[in-house]
């Protein structure tokens, strides 16, 4: 499969699940956390690297080039896809103290403030609203996140293929 291709599936499993993201916000009533939001963000950035370089149809430079953009878009998001999954597993009096909502942080704090409170987490990011199959949103987000991670480090790794010309 050529590298276009590739990248445009990967484009279209993040656009997918943007969407599963917002129809669970807006359809399932269920509020995304300062966690999720971040989450979202790195599979917006994902696709945008993505849809980038389907559109561009790289060769052999620029599909590493693009590949490692992806595996540091993708790699932020399941850093921070694993950082809501241990806020989930401390027991109850661990838990940090919910915080007021992303949207409250945005109109009244600077915006590094909002980025370093949404990093620490607060107690919404420990709540578990959501599981399908045993895992939470930020379960399945890891496990995507790995996908594309995994994904990257191929475009960016994998052989150069030989040419036609004898090198001596």
């Amino acid at each position: 499969m050529n590298s276009r291709a590739v990248f445009f599936l990967i484009f279209l499993l993040c656009a997918g699940l943007l969407g599963v993201a917002f129809y669970m916000e807006h359809f399932m009533g269920l509020e995304p956390c300062p966690l999720c939001w971040l989450q979202r963000f790195g599979f917006m950035a994902a696709g945008l690297v993505s849809l980038l370089a389907a559109l561009h149809g790289p060769e052999r430079f620029g599909a590493r080039v693009y590949g490692f953009f992806l595996v540091l878009t993708a790699g932020a998001g399941l850093g921070i896809a694993g950082r809501q999954l241990w806020l989930q597993s401390l027991p109850a009096d661990q838990v940090p103290a919910c915080g007021p909502s992303v949207d409250y942080m945005l109109e009244v704090l600077p915006w590094m403030e909002v980025l370093t409170t949404a990093l620490r987490g607060t107690g919404d990011c420990a709540e578990v609203t959501w599981r399908f199959l045993g895992l939470s949103i930020p379960g399945w987000a890891a496990i995507f996140f790995t996908l594309v991670v995994i994904t990257g480090l191929i475009m960016l790794f994998r052989p150069r293929k030989k040419s036609g010309w004898i090198r001596s």
